[in-house]
């Protein structure tokens, strides 16, 4: 082989070189981007999943499980008359409790889902900022109390956080690739799980009015957000005829807006200040140049402009509650974590000059010794530079350090809702009562309907007992809780029981509200002319009553009656 000049082969050399270092470079940043999405799902699942067959389900997802083991006729025709915005929902459900039906695979796609939404806030993090913002927020996500309360929920607002922040990771892609199909398709879908997360299409138009983006820009980003209004049109335009079902709520106040930034920034009064703080320092990212994407350009309207605009449309007619924008959780964390590295960032440049200062000093000092001084190694400064790298991820394990301290700090809050006694209700308490009570054959009264929910959840602490009120079977009504008699008809079937079993509400025994329909009220005033209760059953939520024709007892145990006002009372 000819010889080759010393030169040229030196610089054939280092082409192979410099490529093996810039891949050695790029091989931890794929790995740190890799672990700011795969680490945060690994503790959402793991919270997830503690205590996740809690033993009992609230009425929310007692409705889920009753409904979506309806066949989908039965469920269809449901759709018609209530809950037409949780459809897709339901369908999904009946496949998967077709699988097995228990409380478990109720929440397990919850539970799915939050690992996923804590996976894309790590991805979004790692995308608009670095692979230690993506990891501290991912992780932060994953640890909120609330995040972990809808993890265990049978019902859909996680699965509509997981597409809603998937949804703006595509739109980050989007905006700087052109490409808006997959970014219309999946927020249409989420839109699909539950209207309201079409407000997500203003957050994502103030961030690019932060932005300041180009017509280019505006015009696909148009284009995708029409598609997903006109996808939901049909829905919007039923859901409407069915706005009765939100008449229990009351318009939104500042302290509705205050225990919403709470539940977003943790709690607890030192996590929720240092977080605010932190989130507060996070929006340094507003001020950058003109056309960049940043992360508090995409997240503080993600955090703050579906709650406010739905509180704001509240005040007209009220349809706030907060977990349906639980998907605006997404953009806390990211804040947060922002703040975090930014005030890293500032100790670490304070902390230069300060070495720079003194580093001046000691050239001066080796510079009167110089003949003293020894000379430097070569090696040193190929040692310097992995030493720099290692600096990196113990600052981001410091940083996962604080926040599994603050989980600790919130351990308490989330081990009570694994309690079913901490959920709006607890309808198992009320099964396993009245298995324990009505033998089959016996009469039941369910005061008010939706009280039929326990049977309907729970059928098997049921079994053979004769509704009195039922006059179809509720999977083939179309109705949540069945058709029920009317007035005359109800008489005359309780005119011919000298007892009767009664499910009731215990906001309706205590008076805190009366129904406005007239079979509920027929229902107690037939109890109050010709029966009196002669045992009871407390629950934290509902009571079940034992109801005797008055002449059958010779004394009364001094149960109070349910009481009627003259005109309905609203819950």
């Amino acid at each position: 082989m000819e010889p080759q000049p010393f030169e040229a082969a030196g610089e054939k050399a280092a082409v192979p070189v410099r490529a093996a270092e810039r891949a050695t470079a790029r091989a931890p940043g794929r790995r740190a981007r890799v672990a700011a999405a795969v680490v945060p799902a690994a503790v959402m699942l793991a919270v997830g999943l503690w205590g996740v067959d809690r033993g009992g389900m609230w009425r929310d997802e007692a409705v889920t499980f009753q409904v979506a083991r309806r066949g989908v006729p039965d469920i269809w025709r449901l759709l018609h008359s209530v809950d037409a915005v949780h459809g897709l929902y339901y369908l999904l459900m009946h496949a998967v409790l077709a699988v097995r039906a228990d409380e478990v695979f109720l929440r397990l796609p919850s539970v799915c889902a939050a690992a996923a939404t804590a996976a894309l806030v790590g991805t979004l993090g790692a995308r608009l900022a670095s692979p230690r913002v993506g990891l501290w927020a991912g992780l932060l996500y994953a640890v909120t109390p609330m995040a972990g309360h809808y993890a265990q929920e049978g019902r859909s607002y996680a699965l509509v956080a997981a597409g809603a922040t998937g949804a703006t990771l595509l739109f980050t892609r989007a905006v700087r690739t052109g490409s808006w199909r997959s970014y219309g398709l999946l927020l249409g879908l989420a839109c699909w799980l539950h209207e309201f997360a079409v407000l997500l299409l203003l957050a994502h138009a103030v961030s690019l009015v932060l932005v300041r983006a180009d017509r280019r820009v505006w015009r696909g980003w148009a284009c995708a957000a029409g598609a997903v209004v006109l996808a939901l049109l049909p829905m919007v335009l039923v859901s409407r005829t069915q706005s009765a079902q939100l008449a229990w709520l009351g318009p939104p106040t500042w302290r509705t807006a205050e225990g919403l930034l709470r539940a977003f920034l943790g709690s607890g009064t030192a996590v929720h200040r240092a977080c605010f703080l932190l989130a507060l320092l996070g929006l340094a990212g507003l001020a950058a140049p003109r056309g960049r994407l940043t992360l508090a350009r995409v997240c503080l309207p993600l955090a703050a402009v579906p709650p406010a605009a739905l509180m704001l449309a509240s005040q007209l007619s009220p349809l706030y509650v907060d977990r349906y924008v639980l998907y605006s959780l997404s953009g806390a964390p990211l804040l947060v974590a922002a703040g975090a590295d930014t005030a890293v960032r500032l100790v670490r440049r304070h902390g230069r000059r300060w070495f720079r200062a003194r580093g001046r000093v000691a050239v001066a000092v080796g510079s009167a010794l110089g003949p003293l001084r020894r000379p430097r190694s070569p090696l040193a400064a190929d040692t310097a530079a992995p030493a720099a790298r290692r600096r990196v991820p113990l600052v981001a394990a410091l940083g996962v350090a604080v926040i599994a301290l603050s989980l600790l700090h919130q351990l308490p809050l989330l081990r009570a809702d694994r309690n079913p006694a901490n959920r709006a209700d607890d309808l198992a308490l009320v099964a396993r009562v009245a298995a324990q009570k009505v033998r089959p054959g016996d009469p039941v009264l369910f005061l008010p309907a939706q009280a039929r929910n326990a049977a309907l959840a729970y059928p098997q602490d049921f079994r053979g007992i004769r509704d009195v009120a039922l006059t179809a079977p509720v999977a083939g009504s179309g109705t949540l809780y069945g058709e029920e008699a009317g007035p005359t008809l109800l008489r005359a079937r309780l005119a011919r029981l000298d007892r009767v079993w009664v499910v009731v509400d215990r906001d309706l025994v205590e008076g805190r509200w009366s129904p406005a329909g007239p079979s509920e009220r027929a229902k107690i005033a037939l109890l109050g002319e010709d029966f009196v209760p002669v045992e009871e059953s407390m629950g934290p939520y509902s009571s079940l009553r034992l109801y005797v024709r008055k002449g059958e007892v010779s004394e009364a145990p001094g149960i109070p009656p349910v009481p009627l006002p003259p005109h309905p009372v609203p819950r």
